[in-house]
């Protein structure tokens, strides 16, 4: 691989550990579009590329959610109850999600994954909260949810927060617990995901180099490495910087670089 492509890893790992300590945000919405740019700059099969961009940022997720657990954790903000409940639905949603995502052709998989990153970046436009209005469903509706949370996140790369905060506060859990007991969830998402991935695209003809199933493993490696160092300072700036605008310019980002992804894919 020539040395471009890993500096290129690597800056993006250090831009996705930055913003996910700085706002709390999973890396898919800036791994899924940016890793399918890069894989079509290099050649990479048009119809595996987006494939190998989801599976890559639910892999690198994985290091990332176990970070963000702990630090949560440590703060007594993660709300375990809630996440015994949920786990066995996310799990299974999550995995049935990456079969779902194999199966679809790379350009509906592309849209469909803009059309949910303009809804997260309006989310966070519009800081939108909905009003605690009930209580939390039994065992069996906080699996269905987490089945949910889990297909939806599989077919997006992302933890799942953007989905399991709102229904969270929706359910009169206070935003600090809401916050990380997501975080919480994010690591079986994240394990469940880059499981399903590695399996679906295992013995799949036509995959590049260095690819095991549809994970391509210098990208994870690299971005992972810087991402885990350059988190903990996002978090330390997120109390100097103005989070709430860095949000709603965040947002843009994330259409702006989808809206390429789309334009890469579709063009091809």
């Amino acid at each position: 691989m020539a040395i471009e492509w890993l500096l290129a890893y690597l800056a993006l790992g250090a831009c996705v550990g930055f913003f996910a300590g700085l706002l709390g945000v999973g890396g898919g919405g800036i791994m899924v579009p940016l890793l399918t740019t890069m894989f079509a700059a290099q050649g990479f099969p048009r119809e595996h590329m987006v494939h190998l961009a989801l599976g890559t940022s639910m892999a690198a997720i994985v290091l990332t959610s176990v970070s963000s657990l702990r630090a949560h954790h440590a703060h007594g903000a993660v709300r375990w109850d809630i996440v015994r409940g949920i786990t066995p639905g996310v799990l299974l949603g999550t995995f049935a999600g990456t079969f779902i995502a194999a199966a679809a052709p790379t350009r509906p998989l592309a849209i469909f994954f803009g059309c949910f990153m303009a809804y997260v970046s309006l989310q966070m436009i519009l800081n939108v909260k909905p009003k605690p209005s009930r209580d939390l469903p039994g065992p069996a509706g906080l699996g269905g949810v987490g089945a949910g949370i889990g297909l939806i996140s599989a077919l997006v790369a992302i933890g799942g927060g953007s989905l399991s905060v709102p229904f969270m506060t929706w359910c009169n859990v206070k935003m600090q617990n809401a916050i990380g007991t997501s975080a919480a969830i994010g690591l079986p998402i994240a394990l469940a995901g880059a499981a399903g991935y590695l399996i679906n695209g295992w013995g799949n003809d036509g995959l590049p180099e260095w690819s095991v199933g549809y994970v391509f493993v210098p990208a994870l490696l690299l971005i992972s490495a810087v991402s885990t160092f350059t988190a903990p300072l996002g978090a330390r700036l997120a109390h100097r910087l103005p989070v709430a605008m860095l949000k709603k310019i965040f947002a843009a980002v994330l259409i702006l670089l989808s809206a390429k992804m789309l334009h890469t894919v579709l063009a091809t």
